[in-house]
């Protein structure tokens, strides 16, 4: 009979350690885990920096005793901060690599920012809200410099349809019934995430030209449709291909309810016509810019196309929405993509304007119920 294969352990590489008030915190940002632990902890998981069996932590520490020990290293394990070595890694410590030029910096914030709970329940919501007006006034959304000398600006201009649909644009969550015309649908898509144009740059290729700037010109976003009531497309989802101004089914059916899961129980949201999941190709950015400033510069980007595509949907005289609470993990798993190399940042929608509600009647939310809720705070 063969003998058994001794086990090792090793410190996860993708651990963040910080003090918050007395107690020392160990995190995986891969994995999302973590525990409050001793300093002593910091002892063991230095001593793993390599494969190493129990056996060697017994004679490193032998003030302690060999039960202790082996408690410490299953809770290590438990937490992921240990790896052992006769189990499979982590998904997204397998691909963490590609992070490498980023971490842990840039890793820490966005991996720890994944799959975060959203409180979706109007009225716990609107208690919230109301206890934060307890604790503190809300605080003034501008900022003035009242001793500093003063000049008094004409007027902006406002005539003509760019600075209508500029101070139009609003987020609404009510949306009429009936199907989104495929035709707006194109426009949308394809005014915001289209190649408008290509640029030859020697010896390093070619470059997309979009709507939306994008830093080193490498645009890492990519959108993908969930059509649920889109004229001449069956409910699913789609990649749109950017260079090609086409959809790609990657799968069939959609319906409300996985809708609501996708954007943490917003059900109000549900209602639209169409999502579309902005993702980031993160190695697009990481290959030119290596150093983890650069992943504001992808956030900043999702931003630039999230406004453009809510100013197209105004002018075509739609109703369009936009959310970061959202399943990062249930999202990326239906896209097929591993959540590393490429991710999902941001999630906007779009639905037929409701008739005869003006916008402030409109983007008030409805609950299970059917009710109205008017948020107070």
């Amino acid at each position: 009979m063969p003998k058994a294969k001794k086990v090792l352990f090793r410190r996860s590489a993708f651990l963040v350690s910080y003090w918050n008030d007395a107690e020392l915190i160990f995190e995986n940002y891969a994995t999302g885990k973590g525990a409050i632990a001793a300093p002593i902890a910091a002892e063991l998981l230095s001593f793993f920096s390599r494969w190493r069996p129990t056996e060697a932590l017994f004679r490193h520490l032998p003030q302690y005793s060999p039960s202790s020990l082996r408690a410490a290293i299953r809770e290590l394990v438990r937490h992921s901060l240990l790896q052992r070595s006769d189990r499979k890694r982590h998904p997204l410590e397998q691909a963490m690599p590609a992070w490498k030029d980023w971490n842990p910096a840039a890793g820490f914030f966005h991996f720890t920012g994944r799959d975060l709970p959203f409180e979706a329940d109007l009225l716990r919501m609107g208690r919230y809200m109301e206890g934060l007006t307890h604790e503190k006034a809300m605080p003034v959304p501008v900022k003035h410099y009242a001793r500093a000398a003063q000049t008094l600006l004409p007027p902006p201009r406002e005539e003509g349809e760019f600075s209508r649909v500029l101070t139009s644009r609003r987020t609404w969550r009510r949306f009429a019934d009936g199907k989104l015309k495929l035709a707006d649908l194109a426009t949308l898509l394809g005014l915001t995430w289209g190649v408008r144009a290509w640029v030859a740059v020697p010896p390093l290729g070619r470059f997309a030209v979009k709507t939306s700037p994008s830093g080193g010109a490498l645009h890492p976003i990519e959108a993908y449709l969930v059509a649920r009531d889109v004229e001449g497309i069956s409910p699913g989802i789609y990649h749109y291909d950017a260079s090609r101004h086409r959809l790609e089914l990657l799968r069939r059916g959609m319906t409300r309810d996985r809708m609501s899961d996708y954007v943490i129980g917003q059900r109000w949201f549900s209602e639209a016509a169409a999502f579309v999941f902005m993702t980031a190709e993160f190695t697009r950015t990481q290959w030119k810019y290596r150093y983890p400033r650069a992943y504001r510069v992808v956030l900043t980007e999702a931003g630039h196309l999230c406004q453009t595509f809510c100013l197209v949907a105004t002018w075509l005289g739609l109703a369009p929405f936009c959310t970061m609470a959202m399943a990062d993990s249930k999202i990326d798993r239906d896209l097929g993509i591993d959540g590393v190399r490429e991710g999902v940042l941001y999630v906007a929608g779009v639905g037929k304007r409701p008739a005869g509600v003006d916008w402030k009647t409109a983007s008030l939310p409805i609950d299970p119920t059917g009710k109205k809720r008017r948020l107070r705070g």
